[in-house]
């Protein structure tokens, strides 16, 4: 099931709607206003997206638990937070959190957390199956307090609209009517305008003939290209992505022979498409695209090539802040999937990350946008030389997968990120550095239950320690027993130390799931070195 942005609310409701979220930019001005005291939070951890490209990702539905950093706001000792799942999470899971805030009682934090689930497993989405429950959306409403209370959500669709309105609370996002802003031909579109460099494409199609002749002239316009990337207009994590090869049929560039043969032969290639899932097919692919809409674009080729991103914050009043830049860590059959990320990106270019996500910023915020977004590049290493080229791919008008570490990061040591160097800073000054994988997958931890995990953590002493600020946390506990999955942020003083950390931890794991890992068994791990 797609994921409609056709408004189907009245336009009482529609008004209804913008008066919530007036009152943000009435109530709060900043961005550190947010972590004040004395609020109801409600987390609704939704994956929001087309559910066909979701259900491609290992423990999809445990995804739910990469906003279990908001936990860490109960630090506050007056703010309280209520958290929606499909199904019920493990308590331990939940006693884990706790245990890492400072200075605060495990019961006082305890009691100011609600826990709620649906029951349901299935593949809509998680606010999808609270609204179809009338009953646990009036428990909600009456568990919160309508003026000091706000909601927060993974991405912002009608859905979260719909139920915004009905609990009579402002969402803190932006809202759907902009979502075209973080599709991929959305990002070009605001690439083109603030003149930020990126590859060369196309417009957003929705048939399989305006395709092809969008592929025809991209060649046409670069004949010297190899491949290209064609991409439904929604996505996650890299799926959706297709990598159309030319050199098989390069005989038929547009300027050899004529226009009906090149999209002939590229009919024919289309049959080959290199995917990112096993199981994605042409047929599938292609049948989205009517749905979804599909650009192509120019591959970016290079010896060495990066994929660092940029991520920014849009307070309620249109201020643009910076959080933090890393470089992503990509893996999957072409590269494209994201497995993790190092924070901060490379200090050769972290500094222009951070002016090109301003100035996306900026022309978002213009647009009403709020709350985080993220920016996503390809960088490439000019031979013989310490410079880069950098290209922006897509903009996430949305929570992402470098959200929740730097959340960790932030929360767990109490320090600032410094604009001028790109890097963090403790409370006493020391630079902090972590390595992040939503993706340490491997048959043999198939099995571990979250219990088991907290054990050896527990045995291993590879908790993180609140006295140096360094060790690592853990999430996606829950789809380690079905998928063998494991996420964790690993925190340093250096990138080195991060490392070391980092790989302690898999090694620890290795030993002590005391199987012989077969390498063409195994079902991912993170290659995390340069």
């Amino acid at each position: 099931m797609g994921i409609k942005t056709v408004n189907h609310f009245t336009s009482e409701l529609t008004n209804r709607f913008k008066q919530l979220q007036s009152k943000l930019r009435d109530r709060w001005q900043s961005f550190d206003t947010f972590d004040q005291d004395n609020y109801d939070i409600l987390v609704v951890p939704s994956y929001s997206i087309d559910q066909y490209v979701g259900q491609k990702v290992a423990g999809f539905l445990h995804y739910e638990e990469r906003l279990l950093f908001s936990l860490i706001r109960l630090r506050k000792p007056h703010t309280r937070v209520i958290y929606v799942t499909a199904l019920p999470l493990c308590p331990i899971i939940i006693d884990y959190y706790l245990q890492l805030l400072p200075g605060i009682p495990f019961s006082h934090a305890r009691n100011r957390l609600l826990l709620l689930s649906t029951y349901d497993a299935s593949l809509k989405p998680l606010t999808q199956k609270i609204l179809d429950r009338p009953r646990l959306v009036d428990r909600i409403r009456c568990a919160l307090r309508p003026d000091k209370a706000f909601m927060v959500c993974f991405n912002s669709t009608e859905l979260e609209q719909e139920l915004s309105v009905k609990l009579g609370i402002p969402l803190l996002a932006s809202s759907p009517d902009l979502l075209y802003w973080g599709s991929k031909s959305g990002s070009r579109e605001i690439f083109a305008d603030c003149d930020i460099p990126h590859p060369d494409g196309s417009r957003l199609v929705k048939n399989l003939e305006d395709l092809l002749q969008e592929i025809v002239n991209l060649w046409a316009r670069q004949p010297q290209l190899q491949r290209m990337v064609i991409k439904l207009n929604e996505g996650f994590s890299g799926e959706g992505n297709a990598l159309l090869n030319l050199t098989g049929i390069k005989h038929y560039a547009p300027h050899k022979v004529s226009n009906h043969q090149t999209i002939k032969a590229l009919k024919g290639q289309l049959e080959q498409l290199s995917f990112q899932s096993e199981t994605e097919t042409w047929a599938n692919f292609s049948g989205r695209i009517p749905e979804l809409g599909a650009i192509v674009e120019a591959f970016i080729e290079g010896e060495e090539k990066r994929s660092p991103s940029v991520q920014g914050y849009i307070t309620p009043s249109g201020e643009v802040e910076i959080l933090s830049t890393h470089d992503q860590i990509l893996g999957g059959a072409d590269g494209q999937i994201y497995l993790g990320c190092y924070f901060p990106a490379a200090a050769d270019y972290r500094i222009q990350l951070q002016e090109l996500g301003i100035k996306v910023g900026q022309a978002l915020a213009a647009k009403g946008a709020m709350e985080r977004y993220g920016v996503d590049f390809i960088t490439v290493r000019q031979p013989g030389t310490n410079k880069w080229d950098i290209q922006a791919i897509e903009i996430n008008l949305r929570k992402g997968g470098t959200t929740h570490p730097f959340m960790a990061l932030k929360f767990l040591t109490n320090g600032t990120y410094d604009y001028a160097t790109g890097l963090f800073l403790s409370q006493q000054g020391q630079p902090k550095y972590y390595i992040a994988s939503d993706n340490l997958q491997k048959k043999q931890y198939c099995g571990l239950l979250p219990n088991d995990l907290m054990d050896i953590i527990a045995q291993e002493r590879l908790h993180f320690d609140s006295s140096t600020r360094t060790g690592s946390v853990f999430h996606l506990m829950g789809a380690l027993s079905e998928f063998g999955k494991l996420g964790l942020t690993s925190i340093g003083n250096s990138r080195e130390q991060a490392q070391a950390i980092y790989d302690r931890v898999e090694a620890v794991l290795d030993k002590e799931t005391a199987m012989t890992i077969d390498e063409s068994e195994q079902i991912s791990s993170v290659p995390i070195s340069w």
